[in-house]
């Protein structure tokens, strides 16, 4: 990307009228989400946790499942989170200061992405995460207005609630919650079905067996406390927006370098709840650590961005991801589903973990490159330019003129902390 206009935008993001910074760690969180999915892909969401079925893994694949569910699993959703706060308050306050009702696209907004998580979880995959953002948003309308402060402290209320109740929980996914024989009955039909199976044989097992055999009432409580669980993540991201945090990567330098010393602190306590599973303390570490780890993520990269040039290569190529973000967490889907399952090349519990890792870098790079080349000639990838018409429900993907002019924010906290 040479030349005027990219001069141009760099001296934008520089004056802080772009949030450059937020783009770059959206497409470093798509890495991280890719990375974590492709287990899923390659064994289940349930079979992950049971590769002895798979016929057991090498020396190498378990040292790389171990490093996944440390440095990757868990910790790279959140970011995710924290960063759909951080656009919810930016697009609510900028419609406000425009004489909009931001309500009225907030809610359109949501509703679209509600409806692209049930079509993706029910074409495609069950890992889906849009229909629980889209449903958290009407939640988080609660909050977006609220100060700073508020949202700090809801944020690590909660945080520590969620903590304080992993207390005895074992660390990894199929837990004694779980009917065990029930489950590895279901990984193993996944198997055949997932590997060798057509599309509607894989919708049907996907939409149709149940993998987990719950009690009722303990199924009633993983509802409930679901969205408990991701709630803080969302909140600290619209604090961080209202208070302008990463905006200037220079100049928050040190902030930043501060808040990454959560990076070291969360793989430490992680690789505690990882390597320790039974211990009664194990899901606490895993909690606290996921949290930790993603905050170091975030702040760790703002603070290597900040010693980057406006024209850093590396840089414009995880912002051209996070810039498509949604097409680029759709088509990743596309893309392993059609490798591992079935109706495809069916390599579906056949890859290994190390050589999953290999792919991934290798789906990022050439996600990088398209999404470079598309923005070069449109402002927005194309889910994304379908979200904005919806949102704005206007044909050119802006909003319209408002009627009247913008009403004072009383609420609004400004770009510092309060």
């Amino acid at each position: 990307m040479i030349g005027y206009e990219v001069m141009e935008m760099i001296t934008k993001i520089e004056n802080g009228s772009r949030v450059r910074m937020a783009d770059a760690i959206r497409g470093l969180c798509l890495l991280g989400i890719l990375a974590a999915n492709m287990l899923i892909f390659q064994y289940g969401m349930y079979g992950k946790e049971e590769m002895e079925l798979f016929g057991g893994l090498s020396g190498i694949d378990r040292a790389a499942h171990a490093f996944l569910k440390i440095a990757v699993e868990g910790s790279f959703y959140p970011i995710f989170l924290f960063l759909f706060g951080y656009s919810l308050f930016k697009l609510r306050d900028s419609l406000a200061k425009r004489g909009h009702k931001p309500w009225r696209s907030l809610v359109r907004r949501f509703l679209m992405l509600m409806g692209l998580g049930l079509l993706h979880s029910w074409l495609l995959w069950e890992g889906d995460i849009l229909l629980l953002y889209g449903a958290m948003g009407f939640i988080l309308l609660m909050f977006v207005g609220r100060k700073t402060k508020t949202l700090v402290i809801w944020g690590a209320i909660l945080s520590v609630l969620m903590v304080a109740i992993s207390y005895g929980a074992p660390s990894d996914s199929n837990s004694e919650l779980f009917d065990e024989q029930h489950l590895e009955s279901y990984v193993e039909k996944s198997i055949a079905v997932y590997g060798g199976g057509a599309y509607g044989e894989i919708m049907d097992f996907r939409m149709n067996e149940d993998p987990m055999n719950l009690d009722p009432i303990v199924a009633a409580v993983m509802v409930v406390l679901a969205p408990l669980i991701v709630t803080p993540m969302f909140l600290f991201g619209i604090a961080a927006s209202k208070a302008g945090w990463l905006h200037n990567p220079k100049q928050e330098r040190r902030r930043s370098g501060l808040l990454a010393l959560a990076l070291p602190a969360g793989l430490a306590f992680k690789s505690v709840g990882v390597l320790l599973p039974d211990w009664d303390w194990s899901g606490i570490f895993l909690m606290a650590g996921s949290q930790l780890l993603a905050f170091g993520y975030i702040f760790g990269a703002a603070f290597v961005m900040s010693y980057a040039t406006g024209h850093s290569k590396i840089v414009e190529s995880f912002e051209a991801v996070g810039r498509m973000s949604l097409t680029n967490y759709l088509m990743q889907t596309v893309i392993c589903t059609t490798i591992f399952y079935g109706y495809g090349l069916g390599w579906f519990g056949k890859l290994g973990v190390v050589y999953g890792i290999v792919l991934t870098l290798f789906i990022f790079f050439l996600q990088a490159a398209a999404s470079t080349v598309i923005l070069r000639r449109a402002k927005h990838g194309p889910i994304e330019k379908l979200l904005r018409i919806w949102t704005y429900w206007s044909l050119s993907g802006k909003a319209k003129p408002a009627k009247k002019p913008a009403a004072p924010q009383a609420n609004y906290s400004g770009p510092s902390v309060q």
